[in-house]
């Protein structure tokens, strides 16, 4: 398993062939495709449902599939994307009654669970959870819409929830998701996270491989002594 993961982000992709697109990114380099699902209710965008998700694996992507539910009520969702094929589902403490109760739903359907955190939102759900996360995803940017500029005063939380992670003496990955890009992902990296969510960072750009590369080159920068 790699260090860091580079997780594009679908949403940015071409839908008319996102099978492809699929294929293509994980062959230039990238480690997990990411699904960004939002119901036009928890937030102000309506996007893939887990038929998309289902379509991938049926073309043939072995790949962990990462699925981020911007919903609400969210179990009947995780259901779904777990039946579709989701490796990795994570939801947000504000989307259900009983977090507890939906992260072991997760669990229970055999996926790794992760918790999301909006850039405004404390970390304290995540320490009373801990023994049921895979996953803490950072928002860096406010969910809804993909192209967002990152929001700086996220990165002390990255910190912060690093160091949650490390103290725990668990193997939570942490994710950042939001703006993430060749002038953001290197202070991303040294403030703590190793799974990069990437959208227009990559899709935008003509050379898949290209971009995921320069991507990593600047992880390397930013921590010379982990490579």
């Amino acid at each position: 398993m790699k260090e860091f993961w580079i997780a594009p982000s679908i949403l940015a992709a071409d839908f008319a062939r996102l099978g492809a697109e699929a294929e293509q990114v994980l062959a230039a380099g990238a480690d997990v495709i990411h699904i960004d699902v939002m119901d036009n209710h928890y937030v102000p965008n309506l996007t893939m449902g887990p038929q998309f998700c289902k379509a991938l694996r049926s073309h043939g992507i072995t790949a962990p599939i990462d699925v981020h539910l911007m919903v609400t009520p969210v179990d009947a969702m995780i259901q779904a994307f777990a039946e579709a094929g989701a490796d990795y589902i994570s939801i947000h403490p504000e989307a259900t009654l009983h977090l507890d109760r939906s992260l072991q739903l997760i669990k229970d359907l055999g996926c790794k669970a992760g918790l999301v955190f909006n850039p405004a939102s404390g970390l304290d759900a995540a320490q009373y959870v801990l023994d049921k996360l895979d996953l803490i995803l950072l928002m860096s940017v406010n969910p809804g819409f993909g192209g967002q500029k990152f929001i700086p005063a996220v990165l002390p939380k990255i910190a912060a929830a690093r160091k949650l992670i490390d103290d725990s003496g668990r193997a939570i990955r942490l994710e950042v998701d939001g703006g993430v890009n060749l002038d953001t992902i290197g202070p991303v990296a040294a403030a703590g996270a190793d799974m990069f969510v990437a959208g227009t960072a990559i899709f935008a750009q003509g050379d898949y491989r290209a971009s995921i590369e320069a991507l990593r080159r600047e992880i390397a920068h930013a921590l010379p002594n982990r490579h």
